[in-house]
């Protein structure tokens, strides 16, 4: 009961907390929302299917499709056979899909989805499709598309395909995406079978299908039904939302760090100001352990009031941030906000999670001390540092500068994610260690406007100096928001000079052959560019010869590379990293088993182990070999040497120099870089400012009697209101200070991380704009909210 009266009767103590943890909560339930309603979900292709037989993953598999071993033809035929005599099912379908594009007006027609868009005619079955217009295709020369492309049947149609361009008749339309070929045309473009699918009678019963489907594959493979279905989501859906995971995922941790580190500054700040009232209820016979449950108790009611209402908040405000990841592209296409029971609960048990666990702190340190001690106001809570905070403070630093370090070491991969950690880490090393040095920079800073004899310099050094550990709650928030802002947008501004100059000098002198609306380069790109480098990407599966067997779990999937380059296509041969050997444990002249996409192995020769090089491939074979396996595959970009023409005349192509291509390759991510930085720096900036103008408003509350003895010696309002200005404006000063000092060591490291990683001089670029924006954001709306409470005390002291 006392609990709930002390929240009821010092809310506005509270209020700071409260609407941090609010902001908290909302921001991590909106992420989790949308993660949640992000989830792969089945494709309406395979509406019609009950069930899907695919083959086994690979040892190492990441829950890719392309993770599963592909059955080859042979392998194929006594599954389809035996699935489609299953009772039940009405047909047993093989699944083929192949990149297929339409040409029309010399230009490809734009289909996100072209990867994937080419089917066997039996694939229609799965959704399913019906035809609008015509036949079913029985010709290799014969194609059904889509009523929605608008060509009729009968119609020529030209139809782009890995070998490129070819002229194909029009026999039919149906109601739904796709080009669908005969069953033969399908088998030469994809020989290997990734799924078989199962089209059942009405009425039947899914468990038993299943059932019976398992006995049938036996050791071959799996079967899955209902959601487990949504495994097979096209590769451009799963890139996208693995884009958008990322970005939702950066803004949960965000939120998460930015509501631990306000929250439990905040509480630690309200706790220090009811010194006076604990010390009271220690003198009345209070033990250390009741005042230290009644300071969580409390944290765990306001944790959970703001959980409440952040959730609600949360929940409105995710189909913005929906329609925010629409706009960046990275929201899988058709995904629906659907609001699950399990993410407004983890906001929940987060929010009053950080809540106690701010509090336990603060209790801790206010239990601890004697009652007479408390009700001295010579003996301030906010009196320096004690040896606990030292140690953790100058431990926190030590770890910072640790992972300051490692951002110059790291791989590009992780590079972005170390400064980040890197810089949370000095953050919350910055804020322990304040009270430490904010009296002797108060000191510095007010020294020069003392010699006019105005009170002002010296009551906010007296301020200051006396409550060093007050003055370090209010700097924490300011420190968490130019820091950030600092850091997101340093980040952003270095890697849009490093990266395009490191690319330009990699590929300088080259003229680059570049898909343009289409999702790679054809064959057909390729025979009109004969001298130019041309990667053919797949994915094999690396077999363990001493096991004697090719199943999926004996075997490691990568990506291969098939190269025309004569120093390492040599038929019968493949040229590994050495990253990729030492995974592998293999050696020069060793012989290996590789498994490809049409389910045929092939035993290779190591023809040499050489060192890694992201230019060459880590496992590169003759480039005629990965077409004879993969007849689906697509070309990536073709570098041309300087002395040799490049061509773009066939349709889906582009030339650019090495310049052009630095440039057009980082904007391709750059759009969405920029956008996530500046989500983010809002997210920060804009939780702290909150944050700060709570904590000022809460400290102007918590010393109204300060004001009214000031306003008893002589003060006048317009002076006291000064005063309030001066020792705001101070503290925002150093918390600035300290965020830029802070992202400064990440960011340098990154830097000299891509000097190395680009081979060109690297320097470290920050935005004045973002940083200046940050400081005054912050600055105005810590004064205003300082005004206001100031004068709101004042008034009605007066009255």
């Amino acid at each position: 009961m006392l609990i709930l009266a002390n929240v009821r009767e010092r809310w506005s103590s509270f209020l700071g907390a409260f609407v941090a943890v609010l902001v908290g909560a909302a921001l991590i339930s909106t992420t989790l929302v949308i993660y949640d309603s992000a989830r792969p979900r089945v494709q309406p292709r395979y509406d019609g299917t009950t069930a899907l037989a695919l083959p086994h993953k690979a040892a190492d598999a990441d829950g890719s499709p392309e993770d599963r071993m592909p059955w080859s033809k042979a392998e194929a035929e006594p599954l389809v056979a035996g699935l489609d005599k299953v009772p039940g099912v009405a047909d047993a379908v093989v699944d083929r899909s192949f990149y297929a594009q339409a040409i029309e007006g010399g230009k490809p027609v734009t289909d996100e989805g072209a990867l994937e868009s080419g089917h066997g005619w039996s694939s229609a079955r799965m959704a399913p499709y019906k035809l609008v217009s015509g036949r079913a295709p029985s010709a290799t020369n014969e194609v059904v598309v889509d009523c929605a492309l608008g060509v009729a049947a009968g119609s020529r149609l030209t139809v782009n395909l890995t070998e490129g361009r070819k002229q194909f008749t029009v026999v039919g339309t149906v109601d739904g995406p796709g080009y669908y070929f005969s069953e033969a045309f399908a088998a030469q473009h994809q020989p290997g079978v990734g799924a078989i699918a199962l089209v059942v009678d009405k009425g039947a019963d899914t468990g038993t299908i299943v059932t019976a489907a398992k006995k049938v594959l036996g050791d071959s493979g799996d079967v899955v039904s209902g959601d487990g279905r949504s495994e097979l989501q096209p590769q451009y859906i799963e890139h996208k939302r693995f884009l958008g995971v990322q970005l939702i995922s950066a803004m949960a941790i965000l939120g998460l760090f930015t509501t631990v580190f306000v929250v439990a500054s905040m509480l630690v700040l309200a706790t220090g100001m009811r010194r006076r009232e604990i010390g009271l209820l220690r003198t009345i016979g209070a033990a250390p352990q009741q005042v230290k449950r009644m300071i969580i108790g409390e944290a765990a009611v306001v944790g959970l009031l703001g959980s409440i209402a952040g959730c609600v908040a949360g929940v409105v405000a995710a189909p913005v941030l929906r329609s925010i990841l629409d706009n960046l592209d990275v929201a899988p296409p058709g995904m629906e906000v659907t609001v699950a029971a399990w993410p407004l609960l983890t906001a929940s048990v987060i929010g009053v999670g950080v809540s106690v666990i701010g509090a336990w702190t603060a209790g801790r340190e206010a239990a601890r001390i004697a009652p007479i001690e408390a009700l001295l106001d010579s003996r301030s809570a906010n009196q320096g540092m004690g040896r606990g905070r030292w140690i953790a403070g100058l431990a926190v630093l030590g770890a910072g500068v640790l992972l300051a370090i490692g951002t110059a070491t790291s791989s590009a991969d992780n590079r972005i994610n170390i400064a980040i950690f890197a810089t949370m880490t000095l953050i919350v090393a910055a804020a322990l260690l304040t009270p430490a040095f904010i009296g002797p920079v108060g000191r510095f800073l007010t020294a020069p406007f003392q010699r006019g004899g105005s009170a002002g310099p010296v009551l906010i050094r007296a301020e200051l100096v006396a409550n060093p550990r007050r003055a370090a709650s209010l700097v924490a928030p300011v420190i968490a928001a130019v820091g950030f802002a600092v850091l997101l947008s340093g980040m952003v501004e270095t890697m849009r000079v490093a990266y395009p100059a490191g690319e330009a000098l990699k590929v300088s002198g080259q003229t680059i052959v570049t898909p343009f609306g289409t999702p790679g380069n054809t064959d057909e790109v390729v025979a009109a560019n004969p001298v130019g480098k041309a990667a053919l990407p797949t994915r094999a599966f690396v077999l363990k010869a001493d096991k004697g067997t090719e199943q999926a779990g004996n075997a490691t999937v990568l990506d291969v590379l098939g190269s025309r380059d004569p120093r390492w296509s040599k038929p019968g041969e493949a040229v590994l990293g050495e990253r990729t050997a030492k995974k592998l444990g293999l050696a020069k002249g060793e012989e290996v088993p590789v498994r490809f996409a049409d389910g045929t192995a092939v035993t290779l020769r190591v023809g040499s182990v050489l060192p890694d090089d992201p230019a060459r491939g880590d496992f590169v074979v003759s480039r005629d070999l990965v077409r004879a396996h993969d007849p689906a595959a697509l070309t990536d970009d073709i570098f041309v040497p300087g002395d040799a023409k490049a061509s773009g005349a066939v349709p889906g192509t582009a030339l650019h120099d090495a310049a052009e291509y630095a440039l057009a390759d980082y904007q391709t991510d750059a759009k969405l870089t920029d956008s996530l930085a500046m989500m983010l720096i809002a997210i920060a900036v804009g939780y702290s400012v909150i944050a700060v103008a709570n904590s000022m408003a809460m400290a102007a509350h918590g010393r109204r009697r300060d004001f009214g003895v000031m306003k008893s010696a002589g003060g006048t309002v317009g002076q006291l209101l000064l005063v309030s200005v001066g020792e705001t404006s101070l503290v925002i000063v150093v918390g600035a200070a300290l965020g830029i000092l802070v992202t400064l060591p990440p960011l340098a490291g990154m830097a000299s991380g891509l000097s190395q990683a680009t081979g060109s001089d690297v320097s470290l670029h920050l935005s004045t704009g973002t940083l200046t924006t940050a400081v005054l954001g912050t600055l105005m709306a810590a004064v205003l909210a300082g005004l206001a409470m100031t004068a709101r005390t004042l008034s009605r002291q007066a009255v």
